[in-house]
């Protein structure tokens, strides 16, 4: 009787949480269309945003995306993760934007109408331009009231990531959340003047930010992994319950030492001969070829470093100086692309869904 009287006093209530002027009280769910502001046809601007609040105590996470309009799969990855069942049992809160720069996600631009880059103007200014005030109101409305975030991000266009997790790993809190995500790589990326990660740092706020795919385009196996990938950290934060089946391999990602561009040699028609994950050798792998029209005249492309790549260019019309592949540098390039092997494994694997496999859109093969 007396241990059973100690489990119940170790329950601690959650706490409501307010956005805008919603307040959403424990064990509610409740979407909020956030107040940003007026298109010039008196129209109202809204950031829809949709709140889990637990009935039990735990951290307050934040998961945004479209930050850059155009980048699409953060919203898929979104929508999918509020239907895991999961979810039900909560501890904590869970806080989701799917669409922060909704001007760009109507335009599919990643820009906002003054041109100017969400993701650059943190931590805004409640007088500045549209992008310094939508800034301002996601800093103090969103990050603000968390305990930890995670940013979904895409390539840009024509261009593709592996999926990749972007993160401060010299903090072994922001780390440990990163070795939970299940991402095949890690990059410890330096922080970016203006940038979301930036501004939630200083607030001493944990951010992980993911990149995979694309924009203006759904890769399933990136948002496969960014559901699992959220899913896995809420575990790890104790705001779900751990999973009761044990993988047989250890998903521990690699972590990249550095990473580094590789140009167009010449301007012409690009030819890529390597995917994503792909593992390069140093002056021996011949990773693409560009070349003239006629196919006259032809540029090989090799990487000075051995590596993965990680991320790489889609168009096949490039000028000369153009980024053409991303390459990652590991201690050990041949376990980093056999992590990189297993991961996609699983991507492919339905059994592995948290969600219900009618509910995926089919855009053709995986």
């Amino acid at each position: 009787m007396e241990k059973a009287n100690s489990v119940r006093e170790k329950v601690i209530k959650n706490q409501p949480v307010t956005i805008g002027n919603v307040t959403v009280n424990p064990g509610e769910k409740k979407t909020i269309d956030l107040q940003v502001g007026k298109l010039y046809t008196h129209s109202e601007l809204t950031m829809p945003v949709q709140v889990w609040c637990g009935k039990q105590a735990g951290p307050v996470l934040f998961i945004s995306a479209a930050i850059h309009g155009d980048e699409l799969n953060g919203v898929e990855i979104i929508r999918r993760l509020l239907k895991v069942k999961a979810l039900q049992r909560l501890k904590g809160t869970l806080i989701t934007v799917p669409i922060v720069n909704l001007h760009g996600f109507i335009n599919h631009s990643r820009y906002l109408p003054d041109r100017r880059d969400l993701n650059r103007c943190f931590p805004g200014s409640k007088s500045g331009s549209i992008a310094g005030r939508l800034a301002h109101i996601f800093l103090n409305e969103i990050v603000k009231k968390a305990s930890h975030g995670i940013d979904l991000h895409t390539g840009a266009i024509n261009r593709t990531n592996l999926p990749q997790i972007r993160a401060d790993l010299d903090n072994e809190e922001v780390k440990s959340m990163a070795e939970s995500f299940g991402s095949p790589v890690m990059l410890n990326a330096n922080l970016r003047d203006g940038s979301l990660r930036a501004a939630a740092v200083k607030k001493g706020i944990p951010i992980l930010l993911y990149e995979a795919g694309e924009a203006l385009r759904f890769d399933e196996v990136a948002i496969r992994a960014g559901v699992s990938g959220i899913v896995n950290v809420m575990r790890h934060l104790g705001m779900l319950q751990k999973s009761r089946r044990k993988l047989e391999r250890n998903m521990k990602p690699v972590i990249a030492r550095a990473s580094f561009w590789i140009r167009a040699p010449q301007s012409g028609i690009f030819r890529s001969l390597v995917k994503d994950g792909d593992r390069v050798e140093a002056n021996k792998t011949l990773i693409g070829v560009v070349s003239d029209p006629f196919g006259e005249l032809e540029e090989e492309v090799y990487s000075p470093n051995s590596g993965i790549v990680i991320g790489q260019m889609c168009m096949p019309l490039v000028n000369e100086g153009e980024a053409l592949f991303h390459i990652a540098k590991f201690a050990r390039s041949d376990i980093a692309e056999g992590k990189v092997g297993e991961f996609h494994d699983e991507m492919h694997d339905d059994s592995n869904l948290l969600y219900p496999a009618d509910d995926i859109p089919r855009y053709g093969p995986m």
